[in-house]
């Protein structure tokens, strides 16, 4: 009964994506982006290109790579490569990436999508150069920190030189602006992500697993490094607690080596990715987000949608402040800074009437970020622009 309860649950969430469904053609939309790999921009990516098949378009989705483990597209999304095949590559750099330019070109011309979406870095660039003399009109996004997608003179400079001609720039929070010149920020529109539909559900409200999670891919930024070290520091305290980062990346065997250090093995864990995050951690007691940089964190949006208590860094941003007040839904700390992170795990392992008042206030953001209202809002910017 509980697993039918909750797969009727998991189909009222997908119904908020196809509800209202247009039952006429509305254009065709074109989404732009390195691969399918499970991150947090592909999986918005994602969601995006099946709320907007729903609602009538005709969706392709445009990825220079193919990797192994990816999300999956609604059947009827057409997904077409743009990288310029192995028989085709030369040992020059230059002509290599002309050939990728034309090739990318020759999609937008051949397929004529009215409005193609890119996202990250240097994909912005390209959107916005092959698609010139054609009737595609490229919307960029800037789904991180800005400093980190553009992070040298060259970079920042082809960022405020080429902006200005996509027909739409779209960023996460209202700091960012100050990183682009007047010309970009003033005409740049601040749009959020949607929470994905399987974090959809009521809090979970009994005893909670004495487990402390994380959610991201494990690399540098990240600094899984810290979050071990507090950890460490409370684990005599709370000998019943265990710590689980679910994601993968190429420092596995560099944090491995590091549990080891601190002889948590088996209080440690690094499980990979997993593909129903949301039912493995919405019992947990504690999330953690502990980057350098980020954007808005969607590991972040998730966890608090579950009413999970959170604990994140403030990131260059401002993502962590646009979606906690601090001691109201969540706690901020400062980047790399180790012991403020101990200080707050103590203070909410230690207080759960606390901790659980965090949650309560944190699970709210379903409210303000739910797929209906924030996909729409995201519709109608489109349509400004394919319509104006």
């Amino acid at each position: 009964m509980e697993e039918k309860n909750r797969q009727n649950e998991l189909n009222n969430n997908k119904n908020v994506l196809t509800a209202q469904k247009s039952p006429k053609y509305a254009g065709k939309l074109a989404f732009y982006i390195g691969s399918l790999e499970k991150g947090g921009a592909e999986r918005v990516f994602v969601n995006l290109a099946e709320y907007f098949q729903n609602k009538g378009y005709q969706i392709i989705m445009v990825t220079q790579y193919r990797k192994e483990e990816e999300y999956e597209l609604a059947e009827g999304i057409r997904r077409i490569l743009s990288d310029i095949p192995p028989e085709e590559t030369t040992a020059s750099r230059l002509l290599n990436f002309y050939r990728r330019v034309k090739r990318l070109h020759r999609i937008w011309k051949e397929e004529e999508p009215d409005l193609a979406l890119s996202c990250v870095g240097k994909n912005n660039f390209m959107a916005i150069v092959t698609t010139m003399f054609t009737k595609t009109k490229p919307v960029v996004s800037v789904v991180g920190e800005a400093g980190e997608e553009y992070p040298n003179r060259l970079m920042k400079f082809l960022a405020n030189l080429l902006f200005p001609f996509a027909s739409g720039v779209i960023l996460q929070t209202e700091r960012s602006r100050s990183f682009f010149s007047e010309r970009v920020s003033k005409t740049a529109v601040i749009l959020p992500n949607s929470l994905n539909p399987l974090f959809l559900r009521e809090r979970y409200r009994g005893e909670r697993e004495k487990r402390i999670v994380s959610v991201g891919r494990l690399d540098a930024n990240k600094n899984h490094e810290m979050m071990f070290q507090a950890f460490a520091g409370l684990a005599d305290k709370y000998p019943e607690y265990t710590l689980t980062v679910y994601g993968e990346g190429e420092l596995r065997e560099t944090l491995q080596e590091r549990i080891a250090s601190l002889g948590l093995e088996k209080r440690i864990f690094l499980p990979g990715v997993i593909p129903d995050v949301a039912d493995k951690i919405e019992k947990a007691s504690l999330f953690l987000l502990t980057s350098y940089s980020e954007g808005i964190s969607n590991a972040l949006i998730e966890a608090m949608a579950l009413g999970l208590p959170v604990i994140a860094t403030d990131v260059p941003s401002g993502g962590t402040q646009e979606l906690i007040r601090q001691e109201e839904n969540g706690l901020i700390i400062p980047a790399g800074d180790a012991k403020a992170l101990e200080k707050a795990m103590d203070r909410l392992l230690s207080d759960r009437e606390y901790a659980e008042r965090l949650g309560e206030q944190a699970h709210k953001i379903q409210e303000r970020l739910a797929p209906d209202s924030v996909n729409r809002q995201w519709q109608e910017y489109f349509e400004k622009i394919i319509i104006p």
